[in-house]
């Protein structure tokens, strides 16, 4: 990506313990996103944030986003994982708003300019042409939206944008192709996305298994 300024929007858009990969996967991008160099003020992170102190959690204040050889400690990725918005803030409006740069979204929001460029993680449950949030869902229009208004107010140079849901792959069938916007997704239109390391989950197969 060259030496132009990047900033990144992450966000887990499930809640309750049997969504930890969610979170896990959030803080280990967020980790990623440290080590790579990227100021930790260009980051910004919506979490619910109920996972690493649930009384299921085995290891408490604690979250692993993949296993490690047996003896071996594993990564807690959620020490020092930094977390702007959590509980009743993980909505698709205040979402939306981190995305457009609206303070009125009450915590940090981006203020990349075309000379940026911006990286969005977005891991969760999905369906076709919709994404989850913990009480209601997003639609494929109002992400596209979103899109478009950040590329009309020059807001990036360049975008990523990775979405790891089922049926991931509606959300940009209808993405407009000059917006200089790369979308890579986990699943394509009709198909399930699958969680590693989840064992015990439905429609397992050795290490994988569970829709995400």
């Amino acid at each position: 990506w060259g030496d132009a300024p990047h900033y990144a929007v992450l966000i887990a858009g499930s809640s309750g313990y049997w969504n930890y990969r969610h979170q896990a996967d959030v803080c280990h991008a967020y980790h990623v996103l440290i080590n790579k160099g990227i100021p930790a003020d260009h980051i910004i992170t919506l979490a619910v944030d109920d996972v690493a102190s649930s009384s299921m959690n085995p290891f408490p204040n604690t979250l692993f986003n993949k296993p490690t050889p047996q003896g071996t400690p594993g990564t807690d990725v959620y020490a020092n994982c930094k977390i702007d918005y959590s509980g009743d803030q993980v909505t698709p409006e205040i979402f939306q708003k981190v995305l457009m740069g609206d303070d009125s979204a009450g915590g940090p929001v981006l203020k990349s300019t075309s000379a940026d460029r911006v990286f969005v993680n977005f891991v969760d449950h999905g369906g076709v042409g919709i994404i989850g949030f913990p009480k209601t869902t997003m639609h494929a229009k109002d992400l596209i939206k979103t899109l478009q208004y950040m590329r009309d107010n020059a807001m990036y140079k360049e975008l990523v944008f990775y979405l790891e849901a089922c049926e991931s792959g509606s959300m940009f069938r209808n993405l407009p192709t000059d917006m200089n916007i790369f979308a890579t997704t986990a699943a394509n239109a009709k198909e399930s996305s699958f969680g590693t390391y989840c064992p015990d989950m439905p429609g397992s197969g050795g290490d994988t298994g569970g829709d995400t």
